[in-house]
């Protein structure tokens, strides 16, 4: 779609036209972007009535991405115009939006309505638009908390892709060591196993413990708009994947932690995933100046010495398994809820999905 306003006209791209993405990858490149048309959904750019491109801005799900303006131009309604084109676009299909940008440049977010969440300097600042905010997730926080006779209040995220007998022992060591545990479950349906069925294999297997309350991660406890490297497969820890982990870490410290009062945070030792490997980097360098103890449990063993089996108890190793039609060598891994689950016809589709895919999750 084009449209005129006073100054500039605004433009929809095609990004499978070679042209339409050379140009905008040549102007973004002279600003300091590398823009990638597989990371977007779709692109408009600006020109003035000359006839000059002048600006651009991109969508990938709820997230707006290379947003950017000619130098000369950024004093102008051309910025504005873009944001807002993009955001009203994302309103109605999400009701919410959020973008990552430089921290020096939040505050022209910060003029359009944009609210800032955390920073992560000196590569972002997140914040977001829309009728759902960090607030409404924080009454939802507050519908679940439970009243305790003492602090020991501790914290596990996980994703448990699928529920492990490694998560299952991680759960149970912190309910012994503590009077409650806020369990979060990422909510993302960018996993194998989709959230529902991730959230109820963990419901039914740590039924026989009563101090743990199940809580949705929702979009702000490692999702795929704060935290999209987690769900990437990646082999190197880098500056963006880090960045994004304290990001991640930074929101749950402000936004969290305080309406729970959580004292501790438990979480496995990585030694498979260089992502979660930064993220647990991220907790040791905030959380405890933010009151929160970091435990780290060293993960269960399986089997010490076997050639055939993994030391060590890992979601990959289960998933590698159906991927390598071996479910039978990793059982002793699996709690009864994710074995029956794995074993019956309602895990086909899943399984078949494992087999033929080759992401990290």
């Amino acid at each position: 779609m084009t449209f005129e306003d006073t100054d500039f006209r605004q433009e929809t791209l095609d990004l499978d036209n070679p042209f339409d993405v050379k140009l905008v990858k040549g102007f973004l490149s002279d600003l300091g972007f590398e823009f990638d048309p597989s990371e977007v959904e779709s692109t408009m750019i600006v020109y003035n009535l000359k006839g000059d491109l002048v600006g651009t801005g991109s969508h990938q799900g709820r997230i707006l991405k290379y947003v950017a303006v000619s130098p000369k131009y950024r004093d102008t309604t051309a910025f504005a115009l873009i944001v807002t084109y993009m955001t009203e676009k994302l309103l109605k299909i999400y009701k919410h939006t959020f973008v990552f940008t430089r921290p020096e440049n939040s505050v022209r977010f910060r003029g359009l309505g944009y609210t800032e969440i955390a920073s992560a300097p000196p590569l972002f600042t997140v914040l977001e638009f829309g009728f759902e905010s960090i607030v409404t997730y924080q009454e939802y926080l507050k519908t679940l908390k439970r009243p305790t006779e003492t602090d020991a209040v501790a914290a596990i995220v996980v994703n448990c892709n699928p529920f492990t007998n490694g998560h299952k022992y991680l759960i149970e060591k912190a309910a012994e060591e503590n009077e409650l545990v806020y369990l979060f479950v990422v909510e993302e349906d960018l996993s194998a196993f989709p959230f529902n069925v991730r959230w109820e294999l963990i419901r039914k297997g740590i039924e026989h413990l009563d101090n743990v309350v199940m809580v949705r991660g929702g979009m702000y406890i490692v999702s795929g708009s704060i935290f999209p490297a987690y769900f990437l497969k990646n082999e190197t820890i880098s500056d963006v994947m880090q960045k994004q982990a304290e990001l991640d870490v930074h929101i749950f410290a402000d936004y969290v932690v305080p309406i729970f009062g959580i004292r501790k945070r438990y979480v496995g030792t990585e030694k498979y995933c260089a992502t979660t490997a930064a993220y647990n980097q991220a907790m040791k360098n905030i959380l405890p100046a933010c009151g929160v103890e970091i435990v780290e449990v060293m993960r269960k063993v399986a089997m010490p010495g076997s050639s055939k089996l993994p030391i060590f108890i890992s979601a990959s190793n289960i998933r590698q398994a159906i991927k390598m039609d071996k479910l039978d060598d990793v059982e002793e891994f699996l709690p009864a809820s994710t074995r029956e689950f794995l074993y019956s016809d309602e895990s086909l589709e899943i399984r078949n999905k494992i087999k033929s895919g080759t992401g990290r999750h």
